[in-house]
């Protein structure tokens, strides 16, 4: 037995603006609960004839014990290793095969899967999601828990110990949240934990997590809304739910550190490098839209006053940026990246960012430069609720971490009502030399493989999420 509800919500095509019409048309969704627990959305769209499945686990590496960090990221690898009706690399096999594509990520408060299939072979979707969460136990051994282990060590090894700066997230993670904070370890998990984690571990990860009660399945394209909760309903409806589950630790802190923080790294990296942290609202919040208009203004792309001072002006800088790792169990973190230029010395560096942060604190933005960042995020989140696969991540995501999905169709609206005044205050109150964990970077490799320094600063939010790629294909093969 299923129950629903109606959801609305307005999306507008990029180039128009939000307005008080939100919520009278455009993009809907249902939503419904199956007796096991399960939360269903759906949202029809008949552009194109495709379908999107995304299905959303509430646990991420913040559920994770001391000593076995990185364990939901190998859990993550371990559900393309076959399970009671699929074989080995049958998943990737069987969507690939059927013209679609699909994945799976990992970070600090989820882990979600994902497939994106041409419309008639959505049930094949539904079917294989539906048997991973259902039977996984049958097809999990000793030899897809060493091949899957292997395969993450390997990922550490190519995507962070192994790359310039690479392990600049983990390390500036550790210092902006401290020892035994349930955020203090990124999702990667170190190599210690991912040897000592046993088959047992990854067993009883999937009986407390991976259970109907705490998904969200969404389905968005060009779909039969009746047709597609019957199949969900016979994929899914059976499987039992899980009550054993953990709440997650207190990640609450002070909203100001209090003391910067810092951390001197001598490595072969290309130049030397600044980042920064700040502790910044939670996610959801009005607040934490005001800040993300704050480090867009500040350092969102060569617009920015970071990058015109830096990299244009000063030119003691190659790359230059600032963007927002939004988080809804801890304080958020604004996450500072410059790679300098030549022989300039971090502090030179160091002193005009404070200059720049001390100057919008007192001055606030300017009506050109709001409407540009206001924009710039608008485009953005028309960007990603304008594809099948965005809008079903976002519907998944608002119902997972704040239990409501409708929340996605009107965030274009709550990003464009948040005023100047509000953008200046987050700012004045967060963006302060005693607010900040800092890394710099210092390199002691030859001074000739500078040139390779002028990179664009990494994204913060792909730097907190881990996936499975093709690379478990490649394994399982």
């Amino acid at each position: 037995m299923t129950t629903a509800t109606a959801i609305e919500g307005t999306y507008m095509p990029m180039g128009h603006t939000a307005t008080d019409q939100a919520g009278t048309g455009g993009l809907t969704a249902t939503e419904h609960r199956l007796a096991n627990g399960l939360r269903v959305v759906l949202s029809e769209d008949h552009l194109t004839p495709v379908a999107a499945v995304c299905l959303w686990y509430d646990v991420g590496s913040r559920h994770e014990v001391k000593g076995r960090t990185g364990l939901a990221h190998l859990f993550e690898h371990l559900m393309f290793q076959g399970s009671g009706q699929v074989k080995g690399n049958g998943h990737f096999e069987l969507v690939q095969g059927a013209g679609g594509s699909l994945n799976g990520t990992t970070s600090f408060e989820r882990t979600n899967y994902f497939e994106t299939m041409p419309t008639h072979q959505l049930e094949l979707a539904l079917w294989l999601e539906a048997d991973r969460m259902g039977s996984l136990l049958a097809a999990l051994d000793d030899e897809s828990m060493e091949n899957q282990r292997d395969v993450v060590k390997n990922e550490r090894r190519q995507r962070y110990d192994n790359v310039p700066y690479g392990t600049a997230f983990e390390k500036l993670t550790a210092l902006a949240y401290p020892e035994g904070h349930p955020y203090h370890h990124t999702p990667i998990g170190s190599m210690a934990d991912l040897d000592a984690a046993t088959l047992e571990d990854a067993r009883a990860f999937f009986r407390t997590y991976y259970a109907p009660n705490n998904a969200v399945l969404s389905v968005v394209g060009d779909i039969d809304p009746e047709q597609t909760l019957a199949w969900i309903e016979k994929y899914f409806g059976s499987i039992p739910s899980h009550d054993g589950k953990p709440a997650p630790r207190d990640g609450s802190l002070p909203e100001i550190i209090g003391e910067q923080l810092r951390e001197v790294v001598e490595e072969e990296v290309p130049a030397r490098a600044l980042m920064a942290a700040y502790r910044l609202p939670h996610d959801g919040s009005r607040e934490a839209d005001a800040a993300d208009l704050a480090l867009t203004v500040l350092g969102g792309g060569e617009s920015s006053r970071l990058y015109n001072r830096l990299v244009r002006r000063d030119r003691t800088a190659v790359a230059a940026g600032f963007g927002l790792l939004r988080l809804a169990g801890a304080p958020s973190l604004g996450w500072l990246d410059v790679k300098t230029s030549g022989d300039v010395e971090v502090p030179v560096i160091e002193a005009a960012i404070d200059e720049e942060l001390a100057r919008f604190a007192e001055e606030g933005p300017t009506a050109e430069e709001m409407e540009r960042a206001q924009a710039q995020l608008e485009r953005e989140w028309l960007d990603r609720l304008g594809t099948v696969a965005g809008r079903a991540d976002e519907l998944c995501r608002y119902a997972v971490l704040f239990g409501d999905p409708q929340l996605a169709l009107t965030a274009v609206q709550r990003v464009l009502e948040v005023s100047a005044e509000e953008v200046q205050e987050v700012a004045k109150a967060k963006l302060r030399p005693d607010n900040r964990a800092v890394l710099v970077y210092e390199p002691t490799a030859p001074a000739e493989i500078a040139d390779s320094a002028e990179e664009a600063a990494e994204d913060p939010q792909a730097a907190a999420t881990v996936e499975a790629s093709d690379e478990n294909e490649e394994a399982a093969k």
